[in-house]
């Protein structure tokens, strides 16, 4: 019997009717025929009447094709219309909205058939939907729960302004939290475009090969006024120069998020260092901070859309610069690792491919 393989199942029958099957029909038959001859020497010889001998055989053959006719429906209904059954009820359970559906295969690993490739394909396929619903629930979720806070602060400070005996300098505080509350949406619904947009790839990066250490430098200038504030202490280590082939503006992304997320976390009077380093073929760059650091059980979940680790500066965030680093390096072919310890602060490693100057 022939077998294809495939690469995930192994070894897979081509046929569900394999030809052993149709041998045995053929001894059947012949055992059956030789059966028949017996029964005409034998009624011959015992001088059995015409109608006798004529009755007989058609009896017989009735009897054999009635066998071979049950055998066959018997083989159909277990190699094709069991399976397609339980696949129909399977398929109309996953329409109405149930993603907890598992059809067993009818052989083992080692004698899968179309049908059995087919029912584990559904059965993952199953699985895949299970999971993006559970996504699209949580996304829906923290969305929601994202939006609620700045229109509730915007609705509040609002009703606050149209009191009458509200003064000019309350006013002003009212004001200031309603744009902080509005910058704050504004932020959270740019960063769910972008993120969309970069997960249906309906952003295309526009590669070109640039000076990694010039960028780098550029976006920590635009935050000199924060580290001020904050009374941070910078340390950066770059080369002159360090050639990568990038969207620049993608990457920009990548090292402001980077870079805002560790002067979010760290106290004042701490430190954050940057440093860049180029290998044979490929570049680094680490971001480290003296703050508050990553707990073990975060540090798989950080870059997952909304998931904000440390709730106390969830206010400063919405969960959603981290996932946007992770899918702009994902295009860029780079990487990021963290290593992190609490209360001691975290650094972020990112890796890109380099590139000669030329």
């Amino acid at each position: 019997m022939k077998h294809t393989r495939n690469k995930n199942y192994g070894k897979i029958k081509e046929s569900l009717f394999p030809p052993s099957m149709f041998a045995i029909y053929l001894g059947v038959l012949f055992l059956m025929s030789g059966i028949h001859m017996g029964l005409i020497v034998l009624m011959n010889s015992a001088g059995w009447n015409n109608l006798v001998q004529t009755i007989v055989p058609i009896v017989y053959w009735g009897a054999v094709a009635v066998g071979l006719t049950l055998f066959t429906m018997k083989k159909i209904k277990n190699t094709y219309e069991e399976p397609l059954h339980k696949m129909a009820e399977a398929t109309k359970k996953v329409a109405n909205g149930d993603f907890s559906v598992y059809v067993p295969t009818f052989h083992t690993a080692d004698k899968l058939n179309y049908l059995d490739i087919m029912i584990l394909d559904f059965n993952k396929m199953v699985e895949e939907l299970g999971s993006i619903e559970t996504l699209k629930t949580d996304f829906v979720s923290n969305v929601s729960h994202e939006m609620k806070t700045p229109v509730a602060i915007i609705k509040n400070y609002a009703q606050l302004l149209g009191l009458e005996q509200v003064t000019d300098e309350q006013r002003k505080e009212y004001a200031s939290f309603i744009e902080s509350a509005a910058v704050r949406l504004s932020d959270l619904i740019s960063n769910i475009l972008k993120l969309n947009k970069l997960e249906n790839q309906r952003i295309r990066p526009e590669i070109k090969a640039y000076d990694l250490c010039r960028q780098l430098c550029e976006c920590i200038i635009q935050f000199e006024d924060t580290f001020e504030e904050k009374r941070l202490e910078l340390n950066v280590e770059t080369e002159d120069a360090a050639w990568i082939k990038a969207d620049d503006s993608l990457l920009e992304l990548v090292w402001n998020n980077l870079l805002s997320n560790a002067i979010k976390f760290t106290e004042p009077g701490g430190s954050i260092a940057v440093r860049q380093a180029s290998h044979e073929n490929y570049v680094t760059v680490s971001v480290s901070d003296t703050g508050c650091g990553i707990n073990r059980n975060s540090i798989k979940y950080i870059f997952d859309k909304f998931y904000q680790g440390d709730t106390s500066h969830s206010k400063e965030g919405n969960g959603l610069g981290l996932a946007l680093v992770k899918r702009v390096l994902e295009l860029m072919d780079g990487d990021i690792q963290v290593i992190s310890e609490e209360g001691k602060g975290s650094t972020f490693t990112v890796t890109l491919p380099a590139v000669s100057p030329e």
